[in-house]
């Protein structure tokens, strides 16, 4: 089991010389951390990726800026169709593409026929967006995503070394409602059965990197909320991990690593996710749609394949609680990039 130090303070991320402040090294249940970053030009990464899924669809909204180039990027999914469209828009040395250094900041992109907002307001946040070609049909979109009071969520710094790390916060578990308007079609979002899932990231990076990431979010049987957020191979030896639990809005953190099991050779065969050490997670995840993205830039070469599905199987809450998880919907991803 590793010692992870638990943060209870405020803290900057990154000194002023574009060093890894040693100080904010460790995980918080809020986001503590001012993620503003210093030097170190075209090697800066930032994003704030938002997933929004119920029984029947996924949402997802990603505003990202890589130093050298800006990636907003919507995807839909409509599970009983499989009907899928994507846009991704890239934009020269992140231009037009409004981040902040705080979780709570908001954030913005307009332009290319495309207008993504999402603003913090009382009790939650806002996102609204408008994309006139959307796969050939005009989209708006609208959500009302929550926190509840005394929320928490998972907040941690992975320390590479002195000049390269990374700060992520991960918040699912919100309860939201919405609707999506596809070429006049109009599909509500219920908020008993709709959750939202923040990847919120800030960092300097290596060039090139290799994650596995899993996430979902369900209501138990018992009517408790359940949220995981599990991670592999972007930690590896670090002495940090993504590995939580939220139930019912109070975080667990797992300071030991989740092992993936899958085929390179088929994704959507089942993937198991067990914890290395313990049998803490133990969890079977079968996929029924591959989401693969190709980005080739010359410089920035991505290739990910995430899957959505369903978990099942079981994990551990506090005091050794054995907790079943039935069909619940979510994601696993295989991710490589170079950027």
């Amino acid at each position: 089991m590793l010692q992870e130090n638990e943060l209870t303070q405020p803290v900057d991320l990154c000194l002023p010389n574009g060093k890894l402040n040693p100080q904010a090294v460790g995980w918080s249940r809020q986001p503590l951390q001012n993620c503003r970053l210093y030097g170190r030009p075209l090697r800066k990464k930032r994003w704030n990726y938002w997933c929004i899924t119920n029984p029947n669809h996924l949402f997802s909204v990603t505003l990202s800026d890589v130093d050298y180039a800006g990636l907003p990027f919507v995807y839909f999914l409509d599970f009983a169709t499989g009907e899928f469209i994507e846009k991704t828009i890239i934009t020269p040395l992140g231009k037009d593409v409004q981040l902040g250094h705080t979780v709570p900041d908001d954030a913005s992109y307009v332009g290319d026929g495309c207008r993504i907002n999402i603003s913090n307001v009382s009790g939650g946040v806002r996102m609204l967006v408008e994309i006139t070609d959307f796969g050939g049909k005009p989209l708006q979109a609208e959500f009302q995503i929550t926190e509840p009071e005394n929320h928490e969520s998972l907040n941690v710094v992975v320390p590479w070394s002195e000049r390269l790390f990374q700060f992520t916060a991960k918040n699912n578990t919100l309860p939201t409602e919405g609707k999506v308007t596809l070429d006049g079609k109009t599909i509500q979002l219920d908020g008993n059965h709709t959750f939202a899932t923040l990847d919120f990231g800030r960092g300097v990076w290596p060039y090139k990197g290799f994650w596995n990431w899993a996430s979902f979010s369900t209501i138990l049987s018992d009517g408790r909320t359940l949220g995981t957020n599990f991670g592999a191979g972007w930690t590896d030896n670090t002495g940090s991990t993504e590995n939580a639990l939220c139930i019912d809005g109070h975080l667990i953190k797992l300071s030991e690593d989740v092992i993936f099991t899958y085929s390179t050779q088929d994704f959507k065969a089942p993937w198991k996710l067990q914890t290395a050490e313990t049998g803490r997670v133990d969890l079977t995840f079968t996929p029924f749609f591959e989401r693969i993205a190709k980005t080739d830039m010359v410089i920035i070469r991505s290739e990910v394949h995430q899957m959505i599905g369903h978990f099942d199987g079981t994990v551990e809450g506090e005091g050794g609680e054995v907790i079943r998880v039935s069909h619940a919907v979510g994601w696993a991803e295989d991710h490589h990039a170079r950027w």
